[in-house]
């Protein structure tokens, strides 16, 4: 080691490092961490050239494996001690802990993959402002067995997002060797996809800081994605002490650790470093371990009070549904310079699926992205450019599809508000027809409404037939989280409130997701129902032949917010009616009108006569239009009726 070439700037740094990562192994091991964690011991320089050496402007998204980078790039040390030992005064506040920081551009989640699509949507929201900017994404060599890696890899490279991804290859995932799980040349991975690719390792830091502040310079006078392989050896267990690796292999690779060799070399030095640093590190955490946590009760805000006291006439709108959607879209791409539009075929004149996106690429090119068929990329990419401050929408071509987008919404744009937090939002929106009757088959028809209601911090949306859309989607614009919305397929070609029934008044309250109510004109209703959807259509064309049938008085009411159902309005129905009726598309059990009549049970003292009626999902091959045969029909409404309130 040449003395002259030594600098000790970077290994002071670097101790830094691995004096923080030890003393959390230290603090677990005396109770004083809660949850897990994962240091990044051999690793340091690999943190120190690429978040070392980006500018402010620039970003990273980390990995579990993130305090290294965090320091590196932020150089808040006493955040990170305060963040894992659960203090109010912690980079997140003690919420996020270990694998989830946030400050100053840095993100971390310790989903493996996930983190890659939400980069490339944070570049390219720099890209579309000009600003300069680029960003990095770590991920391990573990990742490479996540489909939503060559997923993102595509499309930043079509769409020549600024992006760097820095796979750090420790030659393990958790415990399983690379050579079990990971097939052929990983650099010729990314090569594969036109991507411009570098390899460095840990072992020469001099020469890995010159080789990643090329690629970071190529990324950002390119303006393209670039994927740097750096070799390198954790020299501690994956997370606190689970590791069964041969004792010597892990020895061979500490001698060859650089910080080693140079403590052996230049003693004197080390530990005048140590010692300094040791210091500094003991009296943070010894003052830290005196601060209190986060008040849970001052972190959580009052609940909206729903607002309805006041009911609103509505009335018909001579247009179908889907050109008051694409009229919403049209105009908003034009007045809002931050909506961005992305989902597969969506570019003009073809306009999407159902043609929502109807010439929006002809009006605002630049921020109309036609995708691959990547539903995890689309969601990731949407996610990643709403927290950059866009409101993106990702269209799912149909909501079967939504699930290959699961991990993007329920452990991504759910968590980020909360567990940084908040600190940032994310005002994604997903929009997916759903629903059957259109005789496309099983994997195209299904109604998946009840997976996608009850996730933390998002609003789960159903249009219908009875209100304009743009009273949803406008109230939409203005959300600060994730919404998603459910287009019910066979609504699309439908005029707003086509049907109105003789002898009911048709009424909506005033909240940002109205509720719509159909109650009887003279006389006091003897049966609520409830139904939304797809399902509201049907049953605001039977309310006059139930009445006729079944001698029964129907009140209507229809929620728009399916995921907060407006059980108030509900139980002041039911003070007049004590029936309950309540139809849905989809599988009957846990279903969302499960949910709602338990909670009815849950909030009244009086015994009310409850009915539900849901599409089955019963196997018959032999049936042409599988969707006809199982979703509710007129007839047997009707008698469900008969046999249940009558």
């Amino acid at each position: 080691m040449n003395k002259e070439l030594i600098n000790h700037k970077l290994i002071k740094e670097a101790l830094t490092i691995r004096v923080v990562e030890e003393k959390f192994l230290e603090l677990f091991s005396e109770g004083k961490l809660n949850g897990t964690v994962h240091t990044c011991v051999g690793q340091e320089f690999s943190a120190l050239a690429f978040a070392g050496q980006l500018k402010k402007k620039d970003f990273v998204f980390s990995n579990h494996r993130c305090h290294g980078h965090y320091i590196a790039f932020t150089g808040d040390t006493r955040g990170l001690l305060a963040e894992l030992l659960g203090k109010a005064s912690g980079t997140c506040a003690g919420i996020g802990s270990s694998q989830h920081l946030c400050n100053n551009n840095f993100f971390s989640n310790g989903i493996q993959g996930g983190i890659v699509p939400v980069s490339a949507g944070y570049a390219l929201g720099n890209k579309l402002k000009k600003n300069g900017a680029i960003g990095v994404v770590y991920i391990g060599d573990g990742t490479l067995g996540e489909g939503t890696l060559y997923e993102t890899m595509n499309i930043i490279s079509k769409w020549e997002i600024p992006l760097l991804i820095v796979c750090e290859n420790n030659f393990y995932a958790q415990s399983t060797p690379q050579s079990v799980n990971l097939a052929g040349d990983i650099q010729a991975r990314a090569a594969a996809f036109g991507i411009k690719t570098y390899k460095g390792n840990t072992e020469d830091p001099e020469t890995l800081l010159q080789l990643a502040n090329d690629a970071i310079q190529y990324v950002r006078e390119e303006t393209k994605p670039s994927f740097f392989l750096v070799e390198t050896y954790r020299l501690n267990p994956h997370s606190k002490g689970d590791d069964d690796r041969d004792k010597a292999e892990i020895q061979q690779f500490r001698e060859k650790d650089f910080l080693e060799i140079f403590s052996k070399e230049y003693g004197s030095y080390y530990n005048n470093y140590l010692d300094a640093i040791n210091k500094e590190v003991g009296d943070m955490v010894d003052a830290i371990l005196l601060e209190g946590e986060l008040d849970i009760d001052q972190y959580y805000e009052k609940t909206e009070i729903r607002n309805n006291e006041e009911w609103l006439p509505i009335e018909p709108i001579n247009k179908r549904q889907i050109e008051l959607l694409n009229n919403f879209f049209k105009e908003k791409i034009v007045s809002n310079e931050q909506l961005v539009f992305l989902g597969e075929d969506i570019l003009s004149p073809y306009g999407g699926a159902f043609k929502v996106a109807k010439d929006l690429s002809f009006i605002a090119p630049e921020r109309v992205f036609s995708t691959p068929i990547s539903e995890s990329a689309i969601m990731g990419i949407s996610n990643g450019l709403a927290l950059n401050g866009f409101k993106s929408y990702a269209e799912i071509m149909f909501g079967d599809f939504i699930t290959l987008a699961f991990d993007q919404i329920v452990n991504h744009a759910s968590k980020f508000h909360h567990m940084f937090n908040k600190k940032v939002n994310c005002p994604v929106v997903v929009r997916t027809p759903m629903g059957g009757r259109r005789g496309y088959g099983p994997t195209h028809s299904q109604t998946l409404d009840k997976f996608l209601v009850g996730i933390d911090n998002i609003k789960t949306v159903a249009l219908n037939t009875t209100i304009d859309p743009a009273i949803i989607y406008n109230s939409i614009e203005i959300e600060k989280h994730p919404v998603i919305v459910i287009e019910n397929k066979t609504d699309y070609g439908k005029k707003i409130l086509n049907h109105q029934s003789k002898n009911f008044v048709y009424q909506r309250n005033q909240d940002a997701f109205p509720v719509v109510k159909v109650s009887p004109a003279v006389s006091a209703p003897s049966l609520t129902i409830v139904a939304y959807g797809g399902m509201a259509d049907l049953m605001n064309n039977l309310l006059a032949t139930i009445f006729l049938e079944t001698e029964q008085k129907p009140e209507l009411i229809i929620p728009s917010l399916i995921s907060e159902l407006p059980i108030d309005i509900i139980i002041q129905s039911l003070d007049v009616t004590g029936n309950l009726l309540v139809v849905e598309e989809g599988s009957a059990y846990a279903s969302i009108g499960a949910e709602l009549i338990s909670q009815v049970v849950e909030k009244t003292d009086y015994k009310i006569k409850t009915k539900r009626i849901a599409a089955y999902p019963v196997p018959i091959p032999s049936v042409k239009n599988l969707e006809h045969t199982v979703l509710p029909d007129k007839e047997r409404i009707i008698q469900e009726i008969k046999e249940s309130f009558t």
